[in-house]
C-alpha cells in the first residue's frame, strides 16, 4: 500500500510565487539600462532610478489594478439638466496620471530639449516604457499630450498658449479655462465612423466665425480619447480642403465649448481609459496651419504616437516578461523548479529575445527624435518608426499570450495581472494606423523619399559581417524591393523583414554574445516556425536570468 502524502493546512497556500513587488523596474531590466547607457549615458538610468521604484510598489501594482476594474464613468447631464458631458475616474486612476505627470512623461521633453537638454527624449522614452508597466491605460492621455506639442509648432501663436501647461509638472484635471490650469492635456480626434484610418473620407465640416482663425465644426469624430482633456487636435474640411483645427474644452472666455460626448467606447482592453464619440454642432475651433494641409500638419503627432505605441508596446513584452521568468524562478513541479528544466528555459529564453529586440528598437528610435537636425537620424526615423510600429505591436499579443501560459491557470485569473496585459496586447497595432497602414506607409516612405532607403542600409550596415544569418536576412530583404509587382501585397513580409533586421544589426552590435545569437538563428534561420520556445542555442539559462527582475 502507498502510503499517503502527510495531511496539510487547506488554508495555507504552498509552491506559489510572491507577488513581483518591490523591485526597481529600471535598474532590474538589463536590456533597458544598457540601451539607455548606450544612447544616453549612465546618468540618465540614475535619474530614472526613483519612477522604477515608484512603479515597482505594491501600491502602484494596487492602483493599477483598480483603475482598469473601476472603468470611467460618462455623466452627460448635472443634477440640475445642464449638459456638462463629464467622465468620472476612479482615484487610482488620478494616482497613476499624478505621477506620470510628475515624472515628466507628458510634454515636458519638447521644452526641455529646446533647452539643450541632448537626451530628453530618450530619458522620457525610457521612463515611459517603465512608468506603463504599472497600467498601460493612463498612458493614452500622456502619450497624446506628448505628440500634440510637435503638431501645434504650426501655429507659433497657439504653441505658445499651450505648450508651457502641457509641459507643466502638474496634474490639473477638471473642465476649467486655460488661465485657471496649472497643467492641460491633449487628445486628438481624427477618425470617422464611415473612413476609420482614411481620414480623408472624414465629414466633419468647418465654417470661418466672424473671429479670425476660428471656426466652427459640424459633424462627429468616431474615436477620441480622452474627452476629459482640455484641447484637441481633430480633422475637418474647409473650402481648401481637409484641415488640421486645435478644440479647446473650455473657451478663453470661460465658457464650455459645445462637445457633446455620445458614448464611452466599451472596449476589449485599455478599459481604465476613457475612449468616445464625439458629437460638434458649432463647436468652436481654431485653425492649426494652412487650409487643406492637415494630414500634413497633424502628421507630427502621428509620428509621436506611433513612437510610444511601439513603446508601450515593448513594454507590455517586458512586464509580462517579467512576470513569467519570476514566476518560473520561483515555481516548482516534476521534482524541480521551473526554471531549471530546459524546455520552461528555452520558452523563458525565447521571450527574453523577443523583449530585448523590442527594447533596444524602442530606445533607438527614441534616440533620434534627440538628434533633429541630422539628416541621418530624420530619415530612420521616417522609415523605423512605421516598421517598428508594424513589428513590435504586431509580436505583442503573441509575445504575451506565451507569457501567460508559464503561469498556466494562475496566469488565468486576474489577480496574476496577465489578463489585463493580454486584453491590451493588441491595440497599439490598431491604433495610430493598423499592420496594414504602417506596412503602406513604409512603401510610401520608400518610393518617396530616397533617403530612407539609405538610412536603413546604413543602419543594418554596422552590423555587417558580425552575423552571417543577419547578412542574409538583409540580403534577401533588399531583394524584396526588387519585385515592384508584387510590393503592395508583400508589403507586411517586407516591413517584418526590415524591422528584423534592424533589431538584429542592434542586438549582434550591443547584446550579449548568446541573445544575439538566439536571435538571429531563430528569426532569421531557415526552420524558424514562428512559435516561442524552439531556440537552439546552449546559453539559455544565461538570457533567462539576465531577463529575471531581482528585488531591490
Amino acid at each position: 500500500m502507498t502510503d499517503l502524502p502527510d495531511p496539510v493546512d487547506p488554508r495555507t497556500a504552498v509552491n506559489q510565487a510572491p507577488a513581483l513587488v518591490g523591485h526597481n523596474v529600471v535598474t532590474s531590466d538589463v536590456a533597458l539600462t544598457e540601451a539607455v547607457t548606450r544612447h544616453g549615458s549612465a546618468g540618465l538610468v540614475e535619474e530614472l532610478t526613483p519612477l522604477g521604484v515608484e512603479a515597482g510598489t505594491e501600491a502602484a501594482r494596487e492602483h493599477g489594478m483598480l483603475a482598469n476594474h473601476h472603468h470611467p464613468e460618462l455623466t452627460t447631464y448635472d443634477r440640475w439638466g445642464n449638459r456638462i458631458d463629464e467622465v468620472q475616474f476612479h482615484p487610482s486612476w488620478h494616482w497613476l496620471m499624478e505621477r506620470a505627470v510628475g515624472h515628466g512623461l507628458q510634454a515636458a521633453p519638447w521644452e526641455q530639449q529646446e533647452a539643450g537638454d541632448p537626451h530628453a527624449h530618450l530619458r522620457r522614452a525610457a521612463g515611459f516604457f517603465a512608468w506603463s508597466q504599472t497600467e498601460p491605460g493612463h498612458g493614452c492621455p500622456i502619450s497624446m499630450t506628448y505628440a500634440a506639442v510637435p503638431a501645434l509648432r504650426a501655429d507659433d501663436a497657439i504653441a505658445k498658449e499651450w505648450t508651457p501647461l502641457l509641459a507643466a509638472r502638474s496634474y490639473d484635471p477638471g473642465v476649467r479655462a486655460r488661465s485657471q490650469k496649472t497643467g492641460a492635456l491633449a487628445g486628438m480626434g481624427m477618425t470617422e465612423k464611415q473612413g476609420g484610418s482614411d481620414v480623408r473620407a472624414n465629414q466633419t465640416r468647418a465654417v470661418p466665425t466672424a473671429e479670425d482663425g476660428w471656426y466652427a465644426l459640424h459633424g462627429h469624430k468616431w474615436f477620441t480619447s480622452a474627452p476629459m482633456n482640455d484641447l484637441f487636435l481633430v480633422l475637418a474640411q474647409t473650402g481648401g480642403g481637409l484641415t488640421c483645427f486645435v478644440v479647446p474644452r473650455v473657451l478663453p472666455d470661460g465658457t464650455r465649448n459645445r462637445i457633446d460626448v455620445v458614448r464611452l467606447k466599451d472596449k476589449l482592453g485599455n478599459r481604465s481609459n476613457a475612449s468616445s464619440e464625439l458629437e460638434l454642432d458649432g463647436t468652436l475651433a481654431q485653425r492649426l496651419g494652412d487650409e487643406g494641409r492637415g494630414v500634413r500638419t497633424i502628421i507630427e503627432m502621428v509620428a509621436a504616437t506611433r513612437l510610444d505605441c511601439v513603446l508601450g508596446s515593448a513594454a507590455l513584452m517586458r512586464h509580462a516578461l517579467a512576470e513569467a521568468s519570476w514566476h518560473v524562478a520561483h515555481r516548482a513541479a516534476f521534482g524541480g523548479r521551473l526554471v531549471d528544466k530546459p524546455l520552461m528555459q528555452n520558452v523563458v529564453a525565447d521571450l527574453a529575445v523577443e523583449s530585448e529586440a523590442a527594447t533596444a528598437l524602442a530606445m533607438r528610435l527614441a534616440a533620434a527624435v534627440d538628434r533633429p537636425g541630422d539628416p541621418h537620424e530624420v530619415a530612420l526615423r521616417r522609415i523605423a518608426l512605421p516598421l517598428a510600429k508594424f513589428w513590435v505591436c504586431k509580436r505583442t499579443p503573441a509575445m504575451v499570450a506565451e507569457a501567460l501560459e508559464c503561469l498556466g491557470g494562475n496566469g488565468y485569473v486576474e489577480e496574476s495581472g496577465l489578463p489585463l496585459m493580454f486584453r491590451e496586447s493588441p491595440l497599439n497595432s490598431i491604433w495610430e494606423g493598423s499592420g496594414n497602414v504602417n506596412a503602406l506607409d513604409v512603401l510610401r516612405a520608400l518610393g518617396r523619399e530616397p533617403e530612407v532607403l539609405q538610412a536603413w542600409i546604413s543602419e543594418v550596415g554596422a552590423a555587417r559581417g558580425a552575423d552571417s544569418r543577419l547578412d542574409r536576412a538583409v540580403d534577401d530583404t533588399l531583394a524584396l524591393l526588387g519585385d515592384s509587382a508584387g510590393l503592395e501585397a508583400g508589403a507586411r513580409r517586407l516591413a517584418g523583414q526590415m524591422a528584423a533586421c534592424l533589431q538584429g544589426a542592434l542586438l549582434v552590435r550591443f547584446a550579449p554574445p548568446e541573445v544575439a545569437d538566439a536571435f538571429c538563428g531563430s528569426r532569421f534561420g531557415a526552420s524558424y516556425g514562428g512559435t516561442f520556445g524552439i531556440l537552439t542555442s546552449g546559453s539559455l539559462r544565461e538570457i533567462v536570468d539576465r531577463s529575471t527582475p531581482v528585488l531591490v
